[in-house]
């Protein structure tokens, strides 16, 4: 029989079975994916393949296969370095919520979120929340970003999630989908899947930040139908993607920007910094790529950690 994980405590999964029903699930033995070290082998929005055992009067599922996943997205083992948690798989979008600021919403955190999407093959939609408390000169930065992201081909929105604008705009784009929110704490996520669907009363911000910060929670993420033909997973206490196993020479590959003009580059392993004849540092010199993009890039080359405290607009 086959289903999908909606819910992972660590030993029981909860399975949505192809009749719609919902059937607690656990694992026999171990399992191995191919190249991932990670704690947890199955992870929300697997599909999986498992039978029915009875202890007593308590029938159960059984996980033996794990089909293959269209993406899945990681961090960081809290407690092992070297190892993985995966958060969730088969993500069809991901929508990330930016505020200008209450809180301020970093270039340099978006761009590496943006760009670690890129590498787990996850599309991304970009959300300005709260542009009803914007003043012009605020509104006008958030044109320009927008402007910024939809040249290199992402989706922006502007919405205010208390106020309701714009919200159905995001539903058509959640439509048919698994979607995934994220964002800093306190852009408004928790007021926008409320909005979008009121019956669920999710409250992921209080206790966001606790989770994240202790060092022995393992955070579960889970899946929820909407009433509109649409998936949702929540993840409490993720803030963003980890950067894992993403080797330097590639990450110009995922700013989408840089691996346009890759060809061009007299070298095929440059890396746009000290080279010559590169085609990404003539397009900077052009005003064809955003200064703040190179900037994130080269922070993220340069392996800095949590560098989202200033911005190219300050």
């Amino acid at each position: 029989m086959k289903g999908t994980v909606y819910k992972s405590t660590g030993s029981w999964y909860t399975v949505k079975t192809q009749k719609g029903d919902f059937i607690e699930c656990r694992i026999k033995g171990k399992f191995r994916i191919k190249g991932i070290k990670s704690t947890n082998p199955i992870a929300v929005g697997d599909k999986v393949s498992y039978e029915l055992e009875e202890t007593g009067d308590t029938t159960y599922g059984v996980i033996h296969k794990i089909e293959d996943r269209k993406n899945y997205i990681i961090r960081k083992s809290v407690n092992l370095s070297k190892q993985t948690h995966i958060i969730a798989a088969n993500i069809d979008r991901v929508f990330l919520m930016i505020t200008l600021n209450n809180p301020k919403t970093y270039t340099t955190f978006i761009d590496r979120f943006l760009a670690t999407s890129e590498a787990y093959d996850i599309e991304t939609v970009l959300i300005f929340n709260k542009i009803d408390t914007y003043n012009e000169e605020e509104l006008a930065e958030i044109k320009y970003l927008a402007a910024l992201y939809r040249k290199i081909g992402y989706v922006c929105l502007g919405i205010s999630a208390k106020k309701g604008h714009k919200v159905e705009q995001v539903k058509e784009l959640m439509l048919g989908k698994t979607s995934m929110f994220s964002g800093n704490s306190g852009v408004g996520k928790t007021t926008l899947i409320n909005a979008i669907e009121p019956s669920l009363q999710l409250k992921t911000a209080e206790i966001s930040e606790q989770h994240y910060q202790g060092q022995h929670t393992t955070t579960f993420a889970e899946m929820f139908d909407l009433s509109f033909d649409a998936r949702i997973i929540d993840t409490p206490g993720i803030k963003g993607f980890g950067l894992v196993d993403m080797a330097k020479e590639e990450i110009g590959d995922y700013f989408p920007e840089f691996f346009k003009l890759k060809q061009a580059c007299k070298f095929n392993n440059c890396m746009h910094i000290d080279e010559p004849q590169c085609a990404v540092k003539e397009a900077l010199e052009n005003d064809e790529i955003a200064w703040s993009r190179y900037k994130s890039y080269l922070q993220m080359v340069s392996g800095e950690e949590d560098t989202y405290r200033f911005d190219e607009f300050e």
